[in-house]
């Protein structure tokens, strides 16, 4: 398997639908709309934005689905990044149920714009959460009870800890939350698939095309390299490959890198011993774990993190370790691929949605959960500039909150509070 070109080196990559190429940007162009960033957000706004008739211009600084939206774990699931109980005492119950409301709206989303567009993505059903620890376990059966009651959610139920075990083949976990709601599927595939659509809408890509700067007010001018775009509006759909480009959004999200590996393909029977039902899987521990199985039955395991600019020198040992832990019955299986991304969390691990001038509109802060959030942002975002939607009312409520120290000292404080919670994940109960 060979990558697909300027991609980093991963089985999403390696295993890509044939994508169109899109030139540099050369000149200038003229724009109802400029969306900066190829991502999730970026590819939802400018297809729905297309649909209603505007002219649509986007940039990408390397190529469509390059970054995080083409290397994650491909899990689509129902709910936020906080769990419910969480968002109730923040908000309060009625703004809780917007949040869990609109978190179903964002993964019936992704699967219309599959359905629609006949995007060929592994789509698949069912996301299990797999209990770490009895406090875990506890949780676990009570939100699945809550959701079920309170929240009218019937698609999920909790399974005991043998139930649990056989189903997804390893004696570390004592129970289990089955979601039939949720989805999973090939994440660089999903990003093309949505980049096909808008281009037959409409949309214009230029790629390998990084935005140097813009003006902040209407008509914006977007500046690259080699040319300039303008438009009467500007979306920032950069998430955790912001850097510098936008000052006054750096402070509230902090890039992290996440590591995943792609074994070599598995017999059918060991595949069904590892996932049973092929749901795709996540435990409960602060550095999460989450896998799934691929179209041609390889595990895909996300496991560990960092907080700089570099990735481990060897990734497929590095998150191996991880694997074992779960499964030591692949110790002596082939691991064909090991790639990491950058994602991009907030302090109240909440998406950060919103206007910065008039007409100049962001979204950004996923915190892990970005295939459904980050493509229902880009409709939010479509939806605000057509015309103020409920949806985008909800999401830009929610408080902006600056790391402390800024961009200069969020990091170590970071580092801090990571290695708090990764000496939890190691004991207690």
């Amino acid at each position: 398997m060979k990558a697909l070109h300027g991609h980093t080196d991963s089985y999403y990559a390696a295993t890509a639908n044939d994508p169109q190429e899109y030139p540099h940007l050369e000149g200038e162009v003229e724009a109802d709309v400029c969306i900066v960033g190829g991502g999730y957000t970026g590819l939802s706004s400018a297809l729905h934005l297309a649909e209603r008739g505007y002219r649509v211009v986007l940039l990408e600084a390397e190529r469509i689905g390059w970054g995080a939206s083409g290397r994650n774990g491909g899990h689509v699931g129902v709910g936020q990044r906080r769990g419910q109980g969480d968002l109730e005492a923040m908000l309060g119950f009625e703004t809780a149920k917007q949040f869990w409301d609109l978190s179903i709206e964002a993964v019936q989303l992704v699967e219309s714009l599959i359905v629609r567009h006949q995007i060929q993505c592994d789509l698949k059903r069912g996301i299990m959460h797999l209990a770490a620890k009895v406090s875990h376990d506890k949780y676990l059966k009570d939100e699945a009870k809550k959701l079920r009651e309170k929240y009218g959610y019937r698609q999920v139920e909790y399974i005991d800890k043998e139930e649990a075990q056989k189903l997804v083949g390893s004696k570390r976990y004592l129970g289990a939350q089955m979601d039939l709601g949720s989805l999973h599927l090939h994440p660089l595939n999903f990003a093309l698939g949505l980049s096909q659509a808008g281009a037959s809408a409409g949309v214009r890509f230029f790629e390998r095309s990084s935005v140097q700067g813009y003006s902040r007010v209407p008509p914006f001018r977007v500046k690259t390299a080699r040319g300039q775009v303008k438009a009467e509006k500007l979306v920032i759909a950069c998430n955790g490959y912001l850097e510098n480009l936008e000052p006054r959004l750096t402070g509230r999200i902090m890039p992290i890198n996440n590591f995943i590996l792609a074994t070599e393909p598995l017999s059918e029977d060991l595949a069904s011993e590892l996932i049973a039902n092929d749901f795709a899987v996540q435990d409960t521990l602060f550095i999460i774990n989450y896998w799934k199985l691929s179209g041609d039955n390889r595990l895909i395991f996300g496991g560990g993190e960092n907080y700089t600019k570099r990735f481990p020198k060897d990734i497929r040992n590095f998150v191996r370790r991880y694997m074992l832990k779960v499964y030591p019955q692949l110790k002596n299986v082939g691991i064909d691929f090991g790639w990491g991304g950058t994602l991009a969390i907030t302090m109240n691990r909440m998406p950060c949605m919103g206007q910065l001038n008039p007409g100049l509109y962001y979204s950004q802060g996923y915190s892990g959960h970005g295939v459904p959030t980050a493509t229902f942002a880009g409709k939010l975002l479509a939806d605000a500039i057509y015309s103020e939607s409920e949806g985008y009312k909800v999401f830009s409520a929610l408080p902006k909150i600056d790391f402390p120290g800024g961009t200069l000292l969020r990091w170590p404080g970071l580092v801090l509070g990571m290695l708090y919670h990764s000496l939890l994940d190691r004991i207690g109960y």
